[in-house]
């Protein structure tokens, strides 16, 4: 049940959208427990994203999670993120912001788990 949402002001293809995907399917598996049959991506275009006073390219990533990961595995899913967001994107690393949230409620199908 992990959610990843990517907003950013940087123009998203389709394909790069789902090589975005692909990829972050395959990086959710550092999370233990995750992978991608429950995964959800959503790509959100901001106007703009202003970043340490100037709206050069950057982004903020945001990864929703059913439960609890420790934070070496949150470690580990940064730099994957940040590789991904920085080689297909062309957004220096130094400029992407990853934000985690924990969850004990989470529904699916008209219940929840």
């Amino acid at each position: 049940m992990p959610y990843i949402s990517i907003k950013t002001p940087k123009e998203i293809s389709a394909d790069k959208a789902t090589e975005i995907k692909t990829m972050l399917g395959k990086a959710i598996e550092i999370l233990p427990g995750k992978t991608e049959r429950w995964l959800m991506v959503s790509f959100d275009k901001q106007d703009y994203i202003y970043f340490a006073g100037n709206n050069a390219p950057s982004a903020i990533i945001e990864v929703s999670l059913f439960g609890k990961a420790d934070s070496g595995h949150y470690e580990k899913m940064t730099g994957e993120i940040c590789e991904i967001i920085s080689d297909k994107l062309d957004i220096p690393k130094n400029r992407i912001y990853v934000k985690y949230s924990e969850t004990q409620n989470w529904g699916w199908n008209g219940s929840n788990f």
